[in-house]
């Protein structure tokens, strides 16, 4: 008797490991998710600072719990980065472990990358089987634009796991029937949405239809279901932003990119109505550089070269300035990639003649970059822009749609259009595709690396679809003709992108698609069985995997954690040609001499100094860890403090100093203009000594890109992007001396001058040509002129 709960005991542990033992891996998965961490991860400790405005957050939210939850820009807490804090919270955590690294900020978006792959199977194999969930999480893998995102400290990747983890939930309580978890699956819902605000809600018409359809109980339960979940919902969506705006503005930072200080208002307008709008914080005015409907807005939307379309004090200040003369865009004719911005270079063969191509004039991004995203339509992510980032396989997932339908029809339906549980799944997956499909058809103001969120369903549908494809064709079904169509379709599209690089691989891969086509085509008609003919269609399969395979290598290879992440054959060559950290060119950097006076002088000050924008900022915040004031948030245009603020902390001595990069007015031009009347001008030498005259900036260590929501926050220099200094031309300002139009929704620029991340990238800094919107001198203290300012003397 004493011996039987030892048997027991024993009996279970064995019965335990027995489970281990027999649990079945699919050595598949494992083999494409080391391929995804592959990807997502070699060569990433080159990521230098990454996205040097978030990084500048990450550094000061490790200060202090405040700065934690508020997601504050700098060490201080006076404002914010103009993103909800849940992904920044990861990467921070991360920091906070390792400690202030490129690859350690980076690091949750490579493990969420990979989560993403693994839940993308684990949805489709529910439902569909294993071979299509691998081909779905093949796809999600080796989707360009998946593979950059997943490499940098951007929001996004974090952003599709959330969105696929909440369907996981939501899947869930459909097979399981039971509610807790469709809960959880609204509740992580809300929690997207505080990663990247209303960019999560975009598949939210899709959750509800799902279910709705999804679920065998009465309609009654579903709206009483349903109903709970919205509360779930609303409760994790509004927690955080709720917090920030009933808690007193003095007690915490002011809210970055909003224009009445409320986190509520920045997720509906900047991050909101605006992108959809492509119209500037509060200004109803369009971005320039932007996507365009029309010939009209094509002529008024010109990049900026300093200016702003934001009002402002400047009587400039509203008009739209002129093209910067060294624009990728004033070189449109220009057939070579080498040394030119990604989506910048084929693009100028193709990209205005082909559907979704760039409009005429420069507008739609035209010069590449971070405004290509081509003309307003509905072949917009079909064209050069966007098309190489994330539609290799769209035209194998709209017809993999219809296949997939049709195939799933089952034996017993009474209607074509009635629904099977494979056709439920099939509802949600379009229920993803179309809205997000359509926002980016008709939007006018994002960025390429946005289209990220297309992947998930192209994946899934393209998974589904090929699997369902090639079952018809050997079936020889009326829809056997679909497979073939699709191959050379996609085949075609392919060449065309392939093209715009190596026009002989692009002859090569359209000739190998009407090879394998054509027994595609004919063997449905005149073979009595093409059961065992299954190499055919996997040959097909493959060849379409090949270039978009490569294309996905491109970030790897280069080491690239971009802060405008992109994929693409510019970034091997040896100008760099990317918009990332590693291909040097457009950011503001850290001005050695600059840094060594205001640390020897700067006393008890709580700031190191004061300047326009977050771009100038941010590499003095990573490379010291010390407060640095950005007057005007992330391009200088936010109101974030008055005049009579501002003086008081002068007088207080908290600001000792105040660092100008060339731009004048904007939101704060009273500050400026204060400053300028009455303090003294301080002269930097190598020596450190200091006399009044204008300032310039001598020694850059580095330089790195800008991820930016729109235009760089200071002048436009030469429009070529050496490292840090722009060919030595001063800021231009324009006059207007606000930020330059269009900043929004991305990350300022900044240098990788960085003290704690002192590697170096292999790569050489290049002297690529910088894309149009996106040229000049960032007005930072390395890089172009500037003039600092001595505020101590005031009040003396």
């Amino acid at each position: 008797m004493q011996n039987e709960p030892t048997r027991t005991t024993q009996n279970k542990k064995v019965s335990l490991w027995t489970k281990i033992r027999l649990i079945k891996y699919d050595y598949w998965l494992i083999a494409i998710l080391i391929l995804a961490a592959f990807l997502y991860t070699w060569n990433i400790w080159e990521a230098g600072e990454a996205n040097s405005f978030y990084t500048a957050a990450i550094v000061s939210m490790t200060k202090s719990f405040k700065n934690f939850w508020y997601a504050s820009f700098d060490p201080a807490g006076f404002i914010t980065v103009d993103k909800p804090p849940v992904a920044l919270w990861f990467m921070a955590i991360s920091a906070k472990i390792f400690g202030v690294h490129g690859w350690s900020v980076v690091l949750p978006s490579i493990l969420f990358g990979i989560g993403s792959v693994y839940l993308m199977y684990n949805l489709i194999h529910k439902r569909f089987g294993k071979i299509p969930a691998r081909l779905a999480a093949l796809i999600m893998t080796l989707t360009p634009i998946a593979v950059a995102d997943s490499r940098t400290n951007n929001m996004d990747a974090t952003l599709i796991f959330f969105l696929l983890l909440s369907i996981f939930f939501v899947q869930k309580a459909v097979f399981k029937n039971q509610q807790r978890y469709l809960w959880i699956g609204f509740s992580l819902m809300g929690i997207a949405f505080n990663v990247k605000m209303l960019q999560a809600f975009m598949i939210l018409p899709a959750l509800y239809f799902y279910y709705w359809i999804a679920t065998n109980i009465g309609w009654k339960k579903k709206l009483a279901h349903l109903g709970i979940a919205t509360v779930f919902l609303a409760v994790f969506t509004l927690i955080w932003p709720l917090s920030v705006d009933m808690t007193n503005s003095s007690s915490r930072p002011y809210e970055g990119g909003s224009e009445t200080n409320s986190a509520l208002e920045l997720a509906f307008g900047y991050n909101g109505t605006q992108r959809l709008l492509g119209q500037t914080t509060g200004t109803g005015g369009a971005f320039p550089g932007m996507g365009s409907s029309s010939k009209k807005s094509s002529k008024s939307m010109t990049p900026p070269n300093g200016t702003s379309s934001k009002k402002s004090s400047s009587s400039s200040s509203n008009n739209p300035p002129a093209k910067p003369s060294g624009s990728a865009g004033s070189s449109s004719s220009s057939k070579k990639p080498s040394g030119t911005p990604p989506n910048g270079k084929g693009m100028q063969k193709g990209g205005q003649g082909g559907p979704g191509g760039s409009n005429k004039g420069g507008t739609a991004g035209a010069g590449g970059g971070a405004f290509s995203i081509g003309t307003v339509g509905p072949f917009r992510l079909f064209g050069l822009d966007l098309g190489p980032q994330i539609s290799w396989l769209l035209i194998m997932s709209i017809l993999g749609l219809i296949s997939s339908y049709f195939y799933f029809r089952g034996s017993k339906m009474k209607k074509w259009w009635s629904l099977t549980p494979q056709r439920k799944e099939l509802w949600l997956w379009a229920g993803w595709l179309v809205p997000v499909y359509g926002f980016f058809s008709v939007a006018s103001f994002f960025h390429p690396y946005y289209t990220i969120m297309l992947a998930p369903a192209i994946a899934a549908l393209g998974g589904v679809g090929i699997y369902t494809m090639i079952k018809q064709w050997k079936q020889k079904s009326l829809w056997s003709m679909l497979l073939p169509v699709a191959i050379l379709s996609t085949a075609a599209l392919q060449a065309w992108y392939v093209a715009q690089y190596y026009s002989i691989l692009a002859w090569v891969l359209l000739g190998l698609g009407v090879l394998i086509s054509i027994p595609l085509f004919v063997l449905p008609w005149i073979s009595l069985s093409l059961k065992s003919k299954h190499m055919i269609p996997i040959s097909a399969v493959i060849l379409i995997m090949l270039a978009p395979s490569f294309w996905s290598l491109t970030p790897t290879l280069a080491g690239e954690s971009a802060q405008i992440p992109t994929a693409g054959p510019s970034l091997l060559t040896s100008g760099g040609g990317g918009m990332g950290t590693n291909a040097g060119g457009l950011g503001g950097s850290t001005d050695s001499t600059l840094l060594k006076y205001l640390e020897k002088h700067q006393g008890n000050a709580e700031y190191l100094f004061a300047t326009d924008d977050s771009s100038t900022a941010a590499p003095y915040i990573i490379s010291t860890g010390k407060a640095v004031m950005s007057i005007g948030g992330f391009n200088g245009t936010d109101k974030a403090i008055t005049l009579k603020q501002f003086k008081k902390l002068v007088k207080e001595g908290k600001v000792k100093y105040y660092y100008s990069g060339g731009k004048t007015g904007g939101s704060n031009t009273a500050i400026v203009n204060w400053i300028k009347k009455h303090a003294k001008k301080v002269k930097l030498s190598s020596n450190t000594s200091a006399t009044s005259s204008i300032t310039t900036s001598t020694k850059v260590s580095s330089a790195s890109t800008n991820e930016m929501g729109g235009t760089p926050p200071s002048g436009s220099g030469s429009g070529t992007a050496p490292s840090g200094a722009q060919g030595g031309t001063p800021p231009s300002g324009s006059g207007s001396g606000s930020a330059p139009n269009g900043a929004q929704g991305g990350t300022p620029p900044s240098g990788t001058s960085s003290k704690k991340m002192k590697k170096p990238s292999k790569k050489p800094s290049g002297t690529g040509t910088a894309p149009e919107g996106m040229t000049g001198g960032m007005g930072g203290p390395g890089g172009s002129t500037g003039t600092l300012y001595d505020l101590s003397s005031i009040y003396d």
